[in-house]
């Protein structure tokens, strides 16, 4: 499991200090999962795998995938959760909050917006 933990925390571009703020964990903790020196509990793979949406199978055994296929509607729960958590004056913050003012004509604006930088790829 230690290198799953290690390969889960890269591919999530977190540093050891990062993974373990966000699981609630001393940096060290992470440190020592990922040395294998310490094993973690039942209720810190689940909190890994609810936190940052991760196959329990694939964490503990590598089997399957590594993260928990998502619909889009999912995804944008997930994300809009995050950003209310975590980011109080970020850009992502700020342009949600900008849509959430648009009116009608604002949404047709945004719509041809992106449809002629679409094309233009």
């Amino acid at each position: 499991m230690k290198d799953r933990i290690k390969k889960l925390r890269k591919e999530l571009d977190l540093t050891q200090q990062k993974f373990a703020e966000k699981l609630g964990v001393k940096r060290n903790t992470i440190a020592k999962y990922e040395t294998a020196e310490n094993t973690p509990s039942d209720a810190v793979v689940a909190l890994i795998c609810t936190k940052f949406n991760v196959n329990e199978h694939w964490l503990r055994d590598g089997t399957g995938g590594m993260f928990i296929e998502q619909t889009k509607d999912e995804q944008i729960a997930t994300f809009m959760g995050d950003l209310l958590r975590n980011e109080e004056d970020s850009f992502k913050r700020r342009l949600i909050s900008g849509l959430c003012g648009l009116d009608d004509k604002g949404w047709e604006t945004l719509e041809k917006f992106i449809d002629s930088i679409q094309k233009k790829d």
